[in-house]
This record gives structure tokens, sequence and C-alpha cells, in this order.
């Protein structure tokens, strides 16, 4: 792969609170970047939008992705052959953010931001349109230059929210947030369900005390039936291994397999909200 030298020009065109959901539940779409290649995420990225997800997560590819099922592994290796670093996915962002208004954060470990440099990664985050980050693995009780940073450059913060959290680190979690929260409404690591968790809707309730904020439910969700039930108790669905998986099993036309993806999960909770408000009419 040949080297990208990282050219971002100023795109200042975004609110202070730039992360909102229109649909209920919106789709918060996860690519994991340079897989196959930067060109095709590119493409992956704005046949998602096209089809109906209001949020990207850009994600690092990282060597040791402890969090991470082994879908995403998978495709991170692959990414990380192909040579793509932070760099490149700001880059690749500050592209995507001239095509389109979609909400657009990076999802990150913490080794590659400090590699890059915090103040430099914020910086360049912000030129590039991006509204916000993720860093999966920096708890909020260590994150304070972190969000200095990031909210000196009106840059949301999301932070992950577990079930096993007790309430008072809930509250920080909460209180660091903005933009909204990822609930992560199971322990281990990503990968798709057949089921979502029995704790997820407890687990945006406690953290409803503590916020106003959306809250995003991320769990696996592969379905449109999945997909449809975190709307009855969250603001919006993350789906991660399953657009991933999608991306791996159609080489060739990863960005037409995604778009109907995408597609299929959105217009089939439409069609499933509309049948249960008949029932109940």
């Amino acid at each position: 792969m040949t080297p990208i030298k990282l050219q971002i020009r100023n795109c200042y065109f975004k609110s202070p609170m730039p992360l909102t959901f229109r649909a209920r539940p919106a789709l918060v779409a996860y690519l994991t970047c340079g897989d196959p290649d930067l060109a095709t995420t590119q493409e992956v990225a704005l046949a998602a939008v096209e089809a109906g997800a209001e949020v990207l997560e850009l994600g690092v590819p990282f060597s040791d992705p402890v969090a991470d099922g082994p879908v995403i592994q998978r495709a991170s290796e692959r990414a990380l052959l192909q040579g793509t670093r932070l760099a490149d996915v700001l880059m690749l962002a500050g592209e995507l953010r001239r095509q389109t208004s979609a909400g657009m954060i990076v999802f990150s470990y913490l080794n590659p931001i400090l590699q890059f440099g915090l103040e430099r990664f914020c910086d360049t985050a912000g030129q590039a349109g991006l509204d916000g980050a993720l860093v999966t693995d920096l708890p909020v009780e260590e994150a304070g230059d972190y969000l200095r940073a990031m909210r000196g450059r009106q840059l949301a913060t999301v932070f992950l929210a577990a079930p096993t959290s007790p309430d008072s680190r809930l509250r920080r979690i909460a209180e660091a947030s903005t933009g909204f929260v990822y609930a992560v409404a199971r322990t281990g690591v990503t990968g798709e369900r057949d089921q979502p968790p029995q704790d997820a809707r407890d687990l945006v309730r406690r953290l409803r005390r503590h916020t106003k904020i959306p809250v995003a439910v991320g769990f696996g969700i592969s379905t449109p039936q999945q997909f449809a039930a975190v709307g009855e108790y969250a603001d919006a669905a993350v789906v991660g291994s399953a657009i991933v998986h999608t991306v791996e099993r159609n080489p060739g036309r990863e960005a037409a397999a995604v778009r109907e993806f995408v597609a299929g999960l959105v217009s089939g909770s439409r069609a499933g909200r509309a049948r249960t408000s008949a029932t109940r009419a």
C-alpha cells in the first residue's frame, strides 16, 4: 500500500453538539477502516449512510483488540496488513466529511492516539470534520487530559457503559459523555448474537437517571427484529460485527452488500413498528 500523506483541509461547519438521532432507533454503523482497503471503506461508509445509518463509527485497526470478537479481529488484521494507521483513518474522515453530513466519530484504542499525540489527534480530528471519538480502553477515571483536549475543540466524548458498573461509575460516565452514551449491554467481546441480553433495558434505565443525552445500545445486533427491539427503550442501536462480517463475506461487492443489509435492518424495523401499532389500534 502506498503511504498516504495526511493533508486535511479545515472543515469547521458543524455545530458544537452535532450528534443527533432522528429515527428511533437510529442506526450507528461501525466499520473497520482499511478492510479490505481504505477506498472500499469509503464506499461502504457512504452506502451505509445512504441506506439509513445516522452515525458512522470509524474503527481504527489495532494489533491487540482485546475487546473485539473474531470478526473484528480478522478485519483489523487485514487492515493492518494494508498498512492502515490512525493517520489514514483521520484522512478518510476528512474525505467522508466532504461527501456526507452524517454523524461521524473515531472508534479507537488509546495506544494509537497516544502514539499520534493527544493534542495533535484532537486538532486533526476537528480539522477533518469529525464529531467526536470513543476510546474503548480509556477509563473515565483517567480521562482528564483527554476530556480537556477534546472539549477544547468542541468534540464529543463518547464513553462505554457496562451492566456490571455500579451506579456511582455510571454517573461519572454519563457526566463525561457528550453526544451519546454507548451502553454495552453484555459483558465479553464484540460479536453477533441470536438474542439480546436481558439486562440491556435495565442498563439504559439506570443511565437515564444520570443523563438526558441519547443512549445507544450495542450487543451484537444483526437482525431487523433485534434492531427494532432496541427502539423500545433506547435512542440508537450500534451495529458493528454484522456489518464487518458482511464486508468480509462479499469481496468485490462490499458496498452493495452493506447497503442491502443496512436497508434491511431499517426497513424491517419500520415495518415491525407499523404492524405493532396496527395491532394495538
